[in-house]
């Protein structure tokens, strides 16, 4: 009889099964969508360039469209918030360059480095004299770190096998030929396997102090975790010299950070500690900084304390911790550490006259430790942002931001002058594109530090050039004494061409290397000499068209007002064989940005002249499918930064619908076939403007975060945790309102997504709800992939999914006054 009854029970799950509704789904196979767009995709791209500082040489870097699958699939460690790549030792990265070539950039011809055609090659760096090269590669048991040199490039001279880059790069030494960086200990031993039996529960413990944190991810998790952590990234730090051969400096530990002295007399180590924390990063951890003194080629060195930090706890959201923070050494003095301290506790909510000081100690050991003590140099009224320095060091730059107004100002201080005023150089707000002057042009000194490229007393900035009419780059030149400046070149109309470096070349104005291209030709790289009165630009490379197939296509940029009256604008694609008067099906896709005012937020940023390339998921490629698409469709979020999510509602849809309205009006959208996509923030907004707008007929959400109760401590630029502002946690958040989503929506996840807050689960719950409450909506969730899509499967999958859930419930969706209310047909 209970034999009987299990055959029955078991005759009536199969069936249950093979009648299951189509809304159950379990894993398929990859899909493909049409051959145009795999094409298109797939094509080849052309080579990397890496300029040396003086720009005289060019590294040619070959590169693949995509990596595979079975490259992103491989193992990776998710420790302490990085991707290790246990076989490398180092970060986890999804493709390599396959091959390099040298060439002086004035000559078309390059020498291939042969040593390298066939390697996985993870990065390329210059000295800062530009004589020498190093490369990591990917082996078999490891990384190795190579040195070349231009005069011999074949010749490249393996330093290390025992590379370890978990924990970051390496750095050239201040004669531009001895490299420090991090190796695997000698006696390392095994990677530790867990222990299958737990020795306990993983506690957690908290004793009253209020310590907002993020929602971050690949976190340690137990006992194992921090024992693997502790494995990969645990390393020594070596030099090695012009013949290749190494010094150890200090002890093997965790080391998150290191910068030699522009004297090479020191090295300034950041160690982590424990304990370890399984809320936060090792961003987080306790570490500690100490100050090395090489001493000859022995391997010894002194060693003082400098600092030990605590634990990153107790920070209020947005501000910063108390005690020494982005602690380097000066560019301009033989070793000179520079750093920020608060003066207000890291609390940005207290009222004070001056947020932070820049504090300075000369380096230099006795036997009771630095002789030296800190100067305090400089207070600054708001939060210290940055700082640049000169050739002559008696000059620096300092950046602070006012969080409030979002709002920067940078100011020249001289401290040969130490009652003067210091001169304001910029002061405006951060959101403010148009009145951008341009960051400050650099160069290397002697020793490889960073400092303010000048000609007497004039120095250089180079701008993105935003404008009423796209951006169009600029380099000028501002007077420190009296802060004129003065244009010395500005892209052309109708092209865009950006500078990538500023070149000293003996004359009364430095010469620039650009990037120039346009709707129709593809980026190649030019210089030209500043100054003259002709163009003067010369070709430097021929790359080629790599998708001639998709240079028909159209675009322009299209303005329009929202109902408040901000301007808003995108960008408008038409297909490449679109007929005007055409109404086509539409593609709206967006990201929110916040602003301060109106003014700010209406301005308009990017070209229309760039390239057009269609790469990896772009959702472009619905063009070769007879959509428009308005892209960078501007949204947004205007006001008091303490309360503008209070309207965020009301103020994507208006910007929604402002944009379908100005699409219908040009006669290029039917509004009756309207779609909304968008990435992380936009899958949030995309979300929203579902549940809270009947505009959209379908929408592509793709890696969002949709439950905002889950990242309690603020998101994007939210900064009141979810117990200060429970109403507006709930009321943007789309999740709480999924039984209002009542067009078909498309979610999209990386099942390993990394970034802060867009948690693989906020997907997951978001498709429950939505079925839940009887709505129409599908789950696609990739194995393996991060916030971005890599493989070339994973890729080519998201456009498949994208074209067809567009084109069922879009381009091809009966018109809406044939639908009845609950979603069925209506016979005409």
């Amino acid at each position: 009889m209970n034999q009987q009854r299990i055959l029955a029970a078991i005759a009536l799950l199969l069936a249950v099964i093979l009648v299951a509704p189509k809304a159950t789904m379990a894993q398929s196979s990859y899909r493909l969508p049409p051959q145009e767009v795999v094409d298109i995709i797939d094509a080849k791209p052309e080579p990397a360039v890496s300029l040396s500082p003086d720009a005289n040489w060019m590294m040619l870097v070959e590169r693949q469209a995509m990596p595979s699958i079975a490259d992103v699939a491989r193992r990776k460690l998710r420790l302490a918030g990085i991707r290790i790549d246990p076989k490398a030792n180092g970060r986890f990265t999804p493709s390599y360059w396959s091959g390099l070539a040298l060439r002086q950039t004035d000559q078309p011809d390059a020498t291939a480095i042969s040593i390298l055609s066939d390697a996985k090659i993870a990065s390329v760096s210059w000295s800062h004299d530009s004589k020498h090269f190093a490369v990591v590669v990917v082996a078999e048991k490891g990384q190795q770190l190579w040195r070349g040199n231009v005069d011999a490039p074949k010749e490249l001279k393996l330093l290390t096998d025992r590379y370890n880059s978990v924990m970051g790069g390496f750095d050239w030494m201040p004669d531009g030929i001895g490299i420090v960086c991090r190796t695997v200990p000698v006696d390392r031993g095994d990677e530790p396997t867990p222990d299958p039996v737990p020795p306990g529960p993983n506690i957690q413990e908290s004793a009253g102090n209020k310590s907002p944190t993020r929602t971050y991810q690949d976190l340690l998790t137990n006992i194992d975790d921090e024992k693997l952590f502790e494995y990969y990234a645990t390393t020594q730090l070596a030099i090695f010299d012009a013949t290749g051969n190494s010094v150890d400096v200090g002890a093997p530990g965790i080391l998150s950070g290191f910068q030699v002295s522009p004297s090479g007399e020191y090295i300034m180590t950041t160690t982590v500690k424990k304990p370890f924390s399984y809320l936060m990063t090792y961003r987080s951890f306790p570490r500690s900084i100490e100050i090395h003194r090489i001493v000859g080629q022995g391997g010894k060195a002194d060693r003082e304390l400098f600092a030990e930090i605590p634990m990153d706890e107790n920070i209020p959201i947005e501000g910063v911790k108390t005690g020494p923070r982005s602690v380097g050494f000066r560019a301009g003095r033989p070793a000179t550490l520079v750093w920020f301290e608060a003066l207000d506790g890291g609390d940005p909510n207290k009222k004070v006259d001056f947020r932070d000081e820049i504090v300075m100690q000369d380096v230099s050991f006795s036997e009771a430790g630095f002789s030296d003590q800190p100067t305090r140099r400089v207070k600054v009224e708001h939060r210290a942002y940055g700082t640049s320095f000169f050739e002559n060091d008696r000059l620096m730059l300092v950046s602070e931001y006012d969080r409030d107004r979002r709002w920067i100002r940078t100011q020249l201080h001289d401290f040969s002058q130490p009652e003067a005023t210091p001169k304001t150089m910029t002061d405006r707000s951060i959101r403010d594109r148009y009145g951008d002057p341009g960051g400050m042009s650099n160069r290397f000194d002697k020793t490889g530090y960073s400092i303010a490229r000048q000609d007497g007393d004039w120095i250089y900035r180079t701008g993105a050039g935003a404008s009423p009419k796209g951006s169009l780059p600029f380099i000028d030149r501002q007077n420190v004494k009296t802060l004129k400046t003065e244009r010395l070149w500005r892209c052309a109309e109708g092209e865009y061409e950006s500078i990538v470096r500023v070149v000293d070349n003996g004359g009364e104005l430095p010469s620039v290397i650009t990037v120039r291209q346009s709707k129709t030709t593809p980026p190649n790289y030019f210089k030209r000499q500043l100054g003259g009165e002709t163009d003067t630009a010369i070709k430097l490379t021929e790359f080629k068209d790599p998708t001639p197939q998709i240079r028909g296509i159209k675009k322009q940029r299209v303005t329009y007002k929202r109902a408040d009256g901000i301007d808003l604008s995108a960008t408008l694609y038409l297909p490449a064989n679109y007929q005007d008067g055409t109404r086509l099906p539409l593609l709206v896709w967006a990201y929110p940005r916040e602003f301060n005012d109106a003014r700010t937020a209406g301005q308009i940023s990017g070209s229309t002249d760039r390239f057009t390339m269609l790469r990896g998921i772009t959702h472009l490629s619905l063009l070769t499918q007879g959509y428009a698409v308005m892209d960078a469709a501007t949204m947004p979020i205007v006001g008091d930064p303490e309360t503008m999510n209070d309207t965020f509602i009301k103020q994507i849809v208006d910007s929604a619908s402002a944009a379908i309205d100005k699409a219908v009006e040009m006669g290029v959208a039917d509004p009756d076939r309207v779609a909304v996509g968008g990435h992380s923030y936009g899958a949030f907004m995309t979300a929203n403007l579902m549940a809270h707008c009947d505009l959209f007929r379908a929408g592509v959400a793709r890696s969002g975060a949709y439950n905002r109760t889950l990242t309690p401590f603020g998101f994007q630029s939210e900064r009141r945790p979810y117990w200060e502002a429970k109403d507006i946690y709930h009321k943007i958040s789309p999740f709480l309102n999924a039984d209002k989503i009542n067009e078909p929506l498309l979610l999209i996840h990386g099942e390993n997504d990394n970034n802060s807050g867009t948690f693989p689960i906020q997907s997951k719950r978001m498709y429950q709800a939505i079925k839940g409450n009887g709505g129409t909506v599908r789950l696609c969730m990739l194995p393996f992939e991060s916030h971005g899509y890599r493989a070339r499967e994973s890729v080519l999958h998201t456009q498949a999914e994208m074209i067809e859930w567009l084109d069922k419930f879009v381009k091809n969706a009966k018109p809406r006054d044939s639908i009845s209310g609950d979603g069925e047909s209506v016979s005409p």
